[in-house]
């Protein structure tokens, strides 16, 4: 474990490795298993793009052996800013097989929010698109590597059919190395003795003020490549995940939910298909759902009613005096599940999901800490409208509090408190926050105000008062 982050006590470390939630495998050699066995599978569509499951890992063994040429050691931090593109996947895990830790940083983020992330985790890397919607993050990188001292390499990806303004490599005056992302290519190197322990990469925390709009700097959560595993692979199960699925990646993949609930981990670890779009708008996506015949995916409210709003748009039955759309995507009977998550769906749009595109929807609470609730496909359409479902492993322990830190009884609201096999015990080298945030007895205070109903389900009611996401 990392300095600065809190490992999990003895007796519970223990206690989930007994119940098999831990098996000691890390990220990137779960890869490799599932290279062997899935071989010639799809892995990864990107509009035309179609990468093998056997492709995929041999990129990861060429870029992992690149990185490690370019004296990246194990345990070193880098910034990876990407968008839903099949380098994502890529880089994240060739960066955990080198033994280096990736830092997931939002598109969205800028200078102060990515230079407090180099600073915080003395990131000696950041990869990150060379120009994105008009945003120069390579200009970005270098400013930050300019003010040092950690920051000495950066490795860009250039837009589709574009050539790198910089050759090979070039050197700036601050020191910093600059490479084209592709360029990251050897003959792959034996494995290094790697622990399942270790953390496996940084998530951001969506409590943090950055993300939430406010001054106040990101918060970073490790994540074990033993509770991250766990937490991919249960929720694959629990949404009834198998090779025959196909998932579309439409919210950010440096997201938690995106990423591994089950996302593009639990995907990959039952041999589907994940469809990476970069934009989740109902252009972009619907055209992906019909294309690929997708089965899941995961959607927040707001994006759920673009969609949803789009299709109406097209239908001349609900819109008589436009012309449809030709190019519309008109069959999207392959979908059979939507997550909705990131907010509590109202009854409305739940059953308006079912309706309008045929199939069954799932609510989810989760949180980069770990936390994460859902229903269960075979969940009545009661539990399934109004509730976020059930903590996802059989060892989540949940507690609803009051004010003074007591139980309150089913159907009370109160604070939501939890710790498990994939809940963090602290946030990143943040004594302070940690102090706020987790109980002396290990429990991470969500800030989020939640009941329980008499079956078990969670009803999510809002922030709490005090650390809630806005003021946390």
């Amino acid at each position: 474990m990392l300095d600065g982050c809190t490992p999990w006590p003895e007796g519970f470390v223990d206690r989930y490795w007994a119940a098999g939630h831990w098996r000691g495998t890390t990220l990137d050699s779960l890869l490799r298993g599932w290279a062997l066995q899935y071989g010639p599978r799809t892995a990864l569509v990107a509009g035309g793009t179609r990468i093998t499951y056997a492709a995929l890992n041999r990129r990861v063994d060429r870029m992992a052996a690149g990185l490690r040429l370019l004296a990246l050691r194990p345990g070193q931090r880098v910034v990876v800013q990407l968008p839903n593109v099949p380098e994502f996947v890529v880089t994240v895990f060739a960066l955990m097989r080198a033994g280096a830790v990736p830092v997931l940083c939002p598109l969205s983020h800028r200078g102060p929010e990515v230079a407090h992330l180099v600073q915080v985790t003395q990131a000696v890397g950041y990869v990150g698109p060379s120009t994105y919607e008009g945003f120069d993050h390579t200009a970005m990188a270098a400013e930050i590597a300019a003010r040092g001292p950690f920051l000495r390499r950066v490795f860009t990806l250039e837009a589709p059919g574009a050539s790198s303004p910089y050759g090979g490599y070039t050197t700036d005056p601050s020191g910093c190395h600059y490479f084209p992302l592709d360029s990251l290519d050897a003959p792959p190197a034996p494995a290094l003795p790697l622990s399942a322990g270790q953390v496996a990469f940084f998530l951001l925390s969506a409590a943090s003020g950055a993300a939430a709009g406010t001054a106040a700097p990101p918060l970073l959560v490790p994540r074990t490549h033993n509770d991250y595993a766990y937490q991919a692979g249960a929720a694959a199960e629990a949404v009834s995940l198998t090779e025959d699925d196909v998932y579309l990646a439409a919210l950010p993949a440096a997201s938690d939910f995106a990423l591994g609930g089950p996302g593009i981990v639990g995907t990959l670890s039952v041999g589907g298909t994940v469809v990476l779009v970069g934009d989740p708008g109902p252009e972009a996506c619907l055209s992906a759902i019909a294309r690929e015949r997708v089965t899941v995916t995961s959607v927040v409210p707001a994006v759920a009613r673009r969609w949803l709003d789009a299709l109406a748009a097209a239908d001349p039955a609900t819109a008589p005096d436009t012309d449809p759309d030709p190019d519309a995507p008109t069959d999207l009977g392959s979908l059979r599940l939507v997550q909705v998550g990131g907010a509590p769906p109202d009854r409305a749009l739940g059953e308006r999901i079912a309706s309008v595109l045929g199939c069954r929807t799932q609510q989810v609470f989760g949180m980069a800490e770990g936390l994460f609730t859902l229903t269960r496909p075979a969940d009545p359409d009661e539990a399934v409208l109004a509730t976020q479902g059930r903590p996802l492993s059989p060892d989540d322990e949940i507690r609803i509090v009051d004010a003074d830190g007591r139980d309150v009884p089913d159907g009370e609201p109160g604070e939501l408190l939890a710790r498990g096999p994939y809940t963090v015990r602290g946030y990143y080298r943040a004594p302070e926050h940690n102090a706020r945030s987790f109980t002396g007895d290990g429990y991470f205070r969500t800030g989020t105000l939640a009941r329980r109903t008499p079956g078990g389900h969670l009803v999510v009611t809002g922030p709490g008062p005090a650390l809630g996401p806005l003021g946390r």
